[in-house]
């Protein structure tokens, strides 16, 4: 089967184009591709599916061409990707299945349709206004961190480190503990430290991510998100600009009264055929 793979600020994916929906694409499949050493290696796997053609995009074939069927490493579900969605819209163009028209591209994911705009390097997408809607902890090592609950169609936890913790030297190989009672479904967690100011943003933080079904990684879009509303609304702010620093690079995050833009790099890097590895 023909693959691409390509990455936003680092987070990366093996893009398999499957536009009629006939590729039975099972969790054993997604991890083998993504097994760093075994397989291709991705943080997640981005299948490139006509809307009309995949069950969960059916209902959104009205509004977007193409449905964007993410899993993550370890095969799971997941609802949203920014990066991926980026990524995604980056593939469409670059392939010829979407022209470039000036306006917004919609996408169909499992959490609505997002839109999305390029700009040379720069790829654009809307998605909904990330909504904080709890306080709840994660527990990493000896520590526990309070930290606020954020729906931005997938869930996440966005935790603030008190002063004199390093955020390099958080040990992240293992996942943090949080409470099951408010993430049914598991959740990202992101830790945050407050940046330098950065001119034309209104806020600046530096992130880190565990990703729920990827382990660590070198970004997470819908966690820049997340970071910037709960960084804004601490910052006295219900909008604005956000610069996240991400260990894969810099993002800009732009909420809205009723949206939220996140813009960076997003690049193909290798295309390619491999033989499927069994379910």
């Amino acid at each position: 089967m023909e693959f691409t793979k390509g990455h936003g600020t680092g987070n990366d994916f093996v893009i398999l184009p499957d536009p009629d929906g006939a590729l039975d694409l099972t969790p054993g499949m997604v991890a083998a591709l993504c097994d760093r050493r075994r397989g291709l290696g991705a943080d997640g796997v981005l299948r490139v599916v006509r809307a009309a053609k995949h069950p969960e995009g059916a209902a959104l074939a009205g509004d977007a061409e193409w449905f964007m069927d993410y899993r993550n490493a370890d095969g799971s579900v997941a609802e949203m990707c920014g990066n991926g969605a980026r990524v995604f819209v980056r593939y469409l163009l670059e392939t010829g299945l979407a022209t470039p028209s000036g306006a917004a591209l919609p996408v169909a994911t499992r959490a609505g349709v997002v839109r999305a705009l390029v700009e040379g390097d720069t790829v654009s997408v809307e998605m909904r206004r990330p909504r904080p809607y709890a306080a709840a902890t994660a527990a990493l090592g000896g520590l526990t961190l309070p930290g606020t609950a954020v729906d931005v169609g997938n869930p996440h936890l966005v935790c603030a480190l008190p002063g004199g913790l390093d955020l390099a030297g958080l040990d992240l190989t293992r996942a943090p503990v949080f409470d099951a009672g408010v993430f049914p479904c598991g959740v990202n967690v992101e830790f945050t430290a407050p940046g330098d100011p950065v001119g034309g943003t209104d806020v600046h933080v530096l992130m880190r991510v565990y990703e729920r079904g990827s382990a660590e990684t070198l970004s997470c879009g819908t966690g820049a998100c997340a970071v910037a509303a709960v960084a804004l609304r601490d910052a006295g702010r219900d909008t604005g600009t956000a610069t996240v620093d991400v260990p894969g690079g810099r993002l800009t995050v732009t909420v809205t009264d009723d949206s939220c833009w996140l813009a960076g790099p997003a690049l193909l890097i290798a295309t390619g055929t491999i033989a499927l590895p069994p379910s």
